[in-house]
Formats: C-alpha cells, structure tokens, sequence
C-alpha cells in the first residue's frame, strides 16, 4: 500500500521571488509552499503527499473551503490533497508539526502515519461504464498497476545512474489488465475482477472487439507461458476523452508472465503486443540516467503524441531489461508527472 503520510525531514529552504509571507520547502523530492519561517532544514515533520484524503478532523478544518471531498459511495468524505500553484511555485503535499501525531508515536524519518491519522488514497469517480458485475477482488497472483512517483525515489536515481532507460509516455485513462491463467480468462479494472460475460462494462466491451478471450491463450500457447497485458484504456468516456480519439482503445505498458509473476523485458513485451494485435504506449526514445528529480519533473513536461494539443500526463522510465527493486518494492520503474497536467486536469 503507498505511503501517503510519513514522518520526513526537511531537506532545504528557499524563498520565493517577491513572496513576503511564504517560502518552498524540500521534503524527498518534493517543493512544498510553506509559511516563512515555518520550517528550517533538519526538521522533523509530517508530509502527506498529493492525493491523499485527509478524515474530517478538527486540525485540517481550515483546508475545508479549498479541499473538501463529500462522501461517496466507496469514499468517505475528507479534505483532497492535490498540486496546486501559489505565487508561481508548484506546490505538491503539504506539511505538519510532529505534534500532530498521537504522544508516543515513532518519529523515525520514513515512518508511516498513513493509516494512523485515517489518510486514505483519493480515487476519482468511475467513469460511466465502469460498473457492472464483479467476481471479486483484484487477482492476487497480478501485479497491480500504480506506478512510484519520482519524488520519492531519490536513492534509487543515485544507485542508478548512467544506466540506460527506456521512456513512455503516461497516458491518462483507466487501468485494464487481462490475463489467461491455468485455462481461464479474467478482465480486471484497478482495483476488481470483472465479470467478462457482462457487457455493461466498458473493460469487458473492449476485451471482447478485441478478441482477446481468443487471442491471449492463443499468443500464451504459442509462448509457452500464461500471459497477463496491462494497458490504459482512453477514449470517449474515459478521463474526458483528452485524446479526442473517436473510440475506446488501449495502449499496453507492461505484458506478464502470469506463472512467474514477472514481467516481460522491454522487446519482448512489444513483440508479444503486436502478436495480439494492440497498440503500446507512445514510445518517446531513450534516456540515460544522470538527472535529478526536478530534471525529469522538467522533461515529464511536454504536449502528448496522441494529441498535441493536450498536456501529456507524465512519463514513465524503466530499464530495457526487467529488474527488482528494493527500494520500489517490485521492478525497477517510476513516473514523473508533468505538473502543468496536474494544474490543468486534476480536479
């Protein structure tokens, strides 16, 4: 589960050209905008990144105004956290005194208050068409498919640099996956096992034009191994069609081999793509790794390939050749989103 509120140490701090009252903090990777004179560095603090889902409690009240969230069905109502732009700095999360915190709580930096505060992860609504009947849970034996936001990879750049990483770009959809395992095909969304005989559902609509019931035990009989893709499904209804694209498509970032719970290396992934005839994300070159987090925040800006006309989301990197990562917790990959996205689009 991500880490949404952790006890973190402030890093540096810088004004703000022709800003009296506020200044920017540095906690991990991120610039956060802070009353002058708040913080200094070597603090002690609680951070609670962009979308988390602050409980209603007396302490976050004064955020009620700018980032309250009524209840939902599956979302209890609480005060959003998201980027926002104050005297032309990016602002990402924001922070509180230690005391906060209940007396007697860890404060060893990187301790995770997530769940002792009552934060959760902020989703937005489902699309229309994303209902629909359920088998259950998202399968344990996939991988799901939220991505590390670089701000808090620092140590992972450092061990990594001067490698060589591929580069997509991060489209903004919905997450599909379907896999075949053991003789059985299943179609999930985020966070559930579809239903495939349900056609109410969008995933299911577009798993069936796509023959994939068919072509995925084929493709993995062929291979020897069962196979799971992971795609983001864009298109009318979907993320307000950013695309402008006249039908539902996915573009596939990752392929599985469901039996070892690995993923695929980088050619083999799109070889097995255009086995089953689907497209892949956009691929935007190569990039070796001597940057900073606030370099590829920068290059993570930029207009998308599948319509310039709207900011992309973000870009995501990973090594051609699939690798474990400590640090992450699962492969070596990470996305950086584009600011100017989050100013724009994230309501």
């Amino acid at each position: 589960m991500r880490t949404l509120a952790s006890v973190q140490t402030v890093n540096a701090v810088e004004p703000i050209p022709n800003a009296d009252a506020i200044e920017k903090v540095r906690v991990l990777g991120w610039w956060v905008v802070s009353k002058k004179g708040e913080h200094k560095p070597g603090d002690k603090l609680v951070y609670c990144e962009i979308d988390s889902l602050l409980p209603e409690r007396p302490e976050f009240e004064f955020l009620r105004a700018s980032s309250f969230k009524p209840a939902r069905d599956d979302v209890p109502a609480g005060f959003r956290i998201k980027t926002v732009k104050l005297r032309g700095q990016v602002s990402q999360g924001i922070c509180f005194p230690l005391s906060l915190l209940p007396p007697g709580t860890p404060t060893d930096k990187g301790t995770d208050v997530t769940d002792l505060l009552g934060v959760r992860k902020w989703e937005p609504p489902l699309p229309v068409g994303m209902g629909g009947r359920v088998k259950g849970g998202f399968p344990g034996f996939l991988p799901k498919t939220d991505e590390t936001r670089v701000q808090v990879l620092e140590p992972v750049l450092e061990r990594n640099r001067g490698k060589t990483f591929y580069v997509t770009e991060k489209l903004d959809g919905t997450s599909f996956t379907a896999f075949y395992r053991d003789g059985t095909f299943g179609v999930c969304s985020r966070n559930l096992w579809m239903d495939e005989t349900d056609e109410t559902n969008l995933l299911v609509r577009v798993a069936r034009k796509l023959k994939l019931k068919e072509k995925l035990p084929e493709v993995s009989r062929r291979r020897g191994v069962d196979l799971a893709v992971q795609a983001e499904l864009i298109g009318p209804g979907v993320q307000k069609n950013k695309y402008e694209l006249k039908e539902p498509t996915l573009r596939v970032f990752s392929v599985l081999n469901v039996g070892t719970y690995k993923f695929l290396d980088h050619a083999t992934s799109l070889a097995v793509i255009e086995e089953l005839s689907l497209g892949a994300v956009p691929q935007l070159g190569t990039l070796v790794l001597n940057h900073t987090v606030d370099e590829l925040v920068a290059l993570a800006e930029g207009m998308s390939v599948l319509n310039p006309k709207a900011q992309r989301e973000g870009i995501v990197l990973r090594p051609f050749e699939e690798e474990y990562d400590a640090d992450i917790g699962g492969r070596l990959s990470f996305k950086a989103i584009n600011p100017k996205f989050l100013l724009k689009y994230d309501e």
